[in-house]
């Protein structure tokens, strides 16, 4: 069986310029831990400002003949990469939980979906098209062309510290674009992994650039204020997004944001409560509950909320919580320090203000959780709407349940957040989901299932949650320019 320390040796740790592993300047270097027990993993190069203008000279010197490419040939290195991803799962998900602390059967997965992305715009990459035809007057021809957008920056978060990548990464290679990518310091070694996979993969040189780094402002602001580059995507939290935005403007560079996230999941009394405790169960604890899309809000309509409450009691009770790579563990530990005092600041809150512990409620204790930042997997009942985690992301394993009585109630309940990413709704009456679907202020809808994110299906919010879509046939038109061309006849 393949080791972490055989993993970790043979993952690169330098940054990716150019087609070439390089340190970064000076040396600098920053110390990846473990958040399962708070060990040193390895240490990382730390690109300096210098180093993200190398990489963006890399970038823009070989976006003309990039976007020049036979399309083919572009899904062709995207197939490749789906493919080597897929025969090296077992080490990826290794290295993943090791540097997040999910457990590996949810870094397979991860693994999985990221490698959908490749997958899946590989096929799109020879599907870009354009359009002929006749001027209304008929003195004329109008031809529409679609053009990569150009160089492209990419900050991508911690949680999903692959998926977030190929997401970007595919439809950038796909419509003919270059990048700069820098990865969240926490989770480096999955992204470095991915860069070299996309080398093996017949990737020419220049077209993805890799440059991790702790000062992430330090280094992306002088890239974004630069001149060269033409869009950014960000996945993260609503703040930073909006300094993103900022920046950019001053460029006018094209915006993809993927920001936070308030999920409501409504349950009303005619929901199949099997098939809701299930959807609730993956909409809450996919990736330890640290996913935007995670429910944040769990509202159950008074006739079956005391059950409903049980039931997903009965069920995060029996999750076992435990270091990622140990056998039969179903939860692993927050990302660091900070995320855990968070989230038992929003639990104790939470509790000042009149809510209830069904389970849960605190920090596992005992061995094999030293040093590591765990959270037992809670539920809280009765929680007063004033409560913090009503309007802060908790990011962590706790489902708090209130109790609405009417339809119009939940969707007020519901709609009543700056953020607008995804909404689920358990009923077994089509004209109630219709109506709520259509009424939710959130870019996705969860109806009778816990999970939305696909690769071939498009991805994003509303409000404060972002602007764009990633995936499905929508996710390539992020980063292709229209462009007319009026032919006199």
């Amino acid at each position: 069986m393949t080791s972490v320390e055989s993993v970790l040796k043979k993952t690169p740790k330098d940054l990716f310029i150019g087609g070439r592993w390089v340190p970064a300047s000076g040396g600098r270097t920053f110390d990846v831990d473990d958040p399962a027990t708070g060990e040193v993993l390895c240490s990382v190069a730390d690109a300096t400002p210098a180093d993200g203008v190398a990489a963006l000279d890399a970038a823009v010197a070989a976006q003309p003949a990039w976007a020049a490419h036979p399309p083919r040939e572009r899904g062709e290195i995207l197939r490749r990469a789906f493919e080597l991803l897929t025969t090296r799962i077992d080490d990826l998900a290794l290295l993943m939980t090791s540097e997040m602390g999910k457990p590996l059967a949810d870094s397979r997965a991860e693994i999985t979906y990221a490698a959908e992305f490749f997958r899946w715009f590989s096929e799109e990459a020879v599907r870009i098209d354009g359009g002929y035809q006749v001027a209304p007057n008929g003195t004329g021809r109008f031809l529409v062309m679609r053009q990569p957008v150009g160089p492209c920056l990419f900050v991508t978060p911690w949680n999903f510290p692959m998926a977030m990548g190929t997401r970007k990464i595919g439809p950038a290679i796909a419509a003919g674009c270059t990048s700069v990518i820098k990865p969240a310091h926490q989770t480096p070694l999955s992204m470095l992994a991915l860069a070299e996979i996309l080398q093996e993969a017949g990737l020419p040189d220049g077209v993805l650039n890799v440059v991790p780094a702790v000062g992430a402002g330090e280094l992306m602001e002088p890239l974004i204020r630069d001149g060269r580059a033409r869009k950014i995507s960000f996945t993260g939290s609503t703040a930073v997004g909006r300094r993103l935005i900022e920046q950019s403007a001053e460029q006018v560079l094209r915006v993809s944001m993927e920001l936070g996230g308030n999920a409501p999941f409504l349950v009303f009394d005619d929901a199949d409560l099997d098939k809701a405790v299930d959807g609730a169960m993956l909409a809450k604890m996919r990736n330890m509950g640290e996913a935007c899309t995670a429910a944040n809000r769990i509202y159950a309509q008074a006739g079956i909320a005391e059950e409903f409450g049980r039931r997903l009691a009965e069920r995060m009770g029996a999750l076992r919580v435990g270091h990622g790579a140990a056998d039969g563990v179903q939860v692993g530990p927050l990302i660091d320090a900070k995320a855990r005092t968070k989230v038992t600041e929003l639990v104790s809150d939470a509790v000042d203000r009149g809510a209830k512990v069904v389970i849960g409620g605190k920090a596992p204790k005992g061995d094999g959780y030293d040093g590591g930042y765990f959270y037992s997997p809670t539920v809280l009942t009765d929680v007063p709407t004033d409560a913090r985690m009503a309007t802060e992301e908790i990011f962590g394993p706790v489902a708090p349940i209130s109790v609405f009585q009417t339809e119009q109630e939940a969707l007020e309940l519901a709609n009543d957040t700056e953020y607008g990413l995804v909404s689920y709704v358990f009923t077994t009456d089509l004209a109630r989901g219709l109506r709520m679907s259509e009424g939710l202020e959130t870019g996705m809808v969860g109806l009778n299932q816990g999970i939305v994110s696909n690769p071939a299906a498009p991805f994003g919010g509303v409000k404060h949650s972002g602007l764009g879509r990633e995936g499905g046939s929508t996710g390539i038109d992020e980063f292709l320019e229209t462009k007319l061309v009026a032919i006199a006849t």
